[in-house]
């Protein structure tokens, strides 16, 4: 079987870091199994969807890693919903209902008030052709039912959840298109899936109901359902998911100089049995995708993880995936010297200004001829071999100054900072005489 996946974003905002896992997900899946990931933009919502949102979910997919292997857009396949919708009528699968927004509230307030679950009572059902031609001369406009089959129990076997049933007769038959002819999700969805020849739907557990319905859909239109799995939900440290996290996405991450294997390592195993682990590249993750290893509870996201997470990564980060990101001059040496400072890759460049100087710093008096005579064996040393670990072998013979009282004077004066890269490496970065001049000062 060629193993079919899709992302289905509505392009009417950004993605954030929950539908990132999803597509995420997906593609690892299709990955793994050698098989295609799909981007469909579900951009039926003509007033909301908008180019530009779907240009910037194709970069950040893309920024990602994550590129779709085709891509498509709803937009453009109405008329083959229209022929779906027109085979279900026909089968008396769908059916037209005219209630409004007021009438259909007012049902539910009524069935909750009486202990019953708020399950539409398919009035719709009983309006006779008179009442058809009434409704419809009082300028009431259909909107669109499909029908759940009450004596068909729904059942799947899902790839994270288990086994699953559903009893239809606890579910209202869902408005599949408006009343102004546009189409909501869960009818274009299915015909989708089916003329797209998708095999798995890896999606939140935010839509387990919807397919339950989106099963007897399949059915109704004489296709084999996909297979099914539904991950828990993410949310913060604090419990729920904050708004500010439900947000989050690609441009807020960039500016906090998240790379984008941190991001996809992070998603890609929380809420697993899987460790989240610092990775070179997906193929680990992909190598190690399993539903078997998804958990039911819900997974936490926590910023300042995927901040350790980013620190780690960029720790191993060779020069050749960074240069073009470094400032000018900074070269391999330097970024080695600095790597195992930085918690993202933009802050080498802070690191690369107190190379290239300026730094002043204003020494303490009995600092001050210590880092004079400092100056003095600077100048004299042979600076092609190890001038850090010759300065202060030196200075601790002439001086007796040893531990903290040798070393913390000597890195304030040549870098301005009581810590950061190992002296040794950055040391040669500096120079000879730009070091004798700062600890001069």
């Amino acid at each position: 079987m060629n193993v079919v996946t899709r992302f289905a974003p509505s392009p009417t905002g950004r993605l954030h870091v929950g539908n990132i896992r999803t597509a995420l997900h997906n593609w690892l899946w299709a990955r793994k199994n050698g098989g295609t990931f799909l981007l469909r933009l579900d951009d039926t919502d003509r007033e909301r969807s908008t180019e530009e949102f779907a240009e910037r979910i194709g970069e950040d997919l893309a920024w990602l890693g994550s590129a779709p292997d085709a891509v498509y857009r709803q937009s453009e396949r109405f008329g083959l919903y229209e022929a779906a919708l027109e085979r279900l009528r026909a089968d008396g699968r769908v059916y037209p209902a005219y209630e409004t927004a007021q009438e259909l509230d007012l049902k539910r307030k009524i069935q909750l008030s009486r202990g019953k679950p708020p399950v539409y009572d398919r009035a719709a059902l009983d309006l006779t052709d008179e009442d058809h031609a009434r409704l419809q001369a009082e300028g009431r406009r259909p909107h669109w039912r499909f029908k759940l089959d009450h004596d068909k129990p729904i059942h799947w076997y899902d790839g994270i959840r288990g086994e699953q049933d559903f009893d239809p007769h606890l579910l209202s038959d869902p408005v599949i298109r408006r009343e102004d002819g546009s189409w909501l999700y869960m009818l274009p969805s299915a015909v989708d899936d089916v003329d797209m020849g998708v095999t798995h739907v890896v999606r939140g557990e935010d839509h387990v109901t919807n397919t339950a319905i989106q099963i007897q859909m399949f059915e109704a239109m004489g296709a084999v359902p996909p297979a099914f799995a539904h991950s828990a939900l993410l949310v913060s440290s604090e419990g729920k998911l904050s708004k500010r996290l439900g947000s989050l996405g690609v441009d807020a991450l960039k500016e906090e100089g998240i790379e984008p294997i941190a991001l996809v390592a992070k998603l890609a195993r929380i809420g697993t049995s899987q460790p989240v682990e610092p990775v070179a590249s997906a193929e680990p993750l992909i190598e190690g995708f399993h539903f078997e290893c998804f958990g039911r509870a819900p997974a936490r996201f926590d910023l300042e993880e995927l901040a350790a997470l980013n620190a780690q990564i960029v720790h191993r980060l060779p020069y050749s995936q960074v240069a073009d990101r470094l400032p000018d001059g900074m070269g391999e040496e330097a970024w080695e010297a600095i790597r195992p400072n930085l918690r993202t890759v933009t802050e080498a460049a802070d690191w690369w200004h107190i190379v290239e100087g300026p730094v002043t710093h204003q020494a303490s008096p009995e600092d001050s001829d210590f880092l004079t005579a400092a100056a003095e064996v600077a100048e004299e040393l042979d600076w092609s071999a190890n001038p850090w670990g010759a300065l202060t072998a030196a200075l601790k013979e002439q001086t007796g100054r040893a531990g903290k009282q040798l070393f913390l004077p000597l890195r304030q004066a040549l870098t301005g900072r009581d810590s950061g890269p190992e002296m040794a490496a950055l040391l040669p970065l500096i120079g000879k005489a730009e070091a004798v001049r700062r600890l001069r000062g």
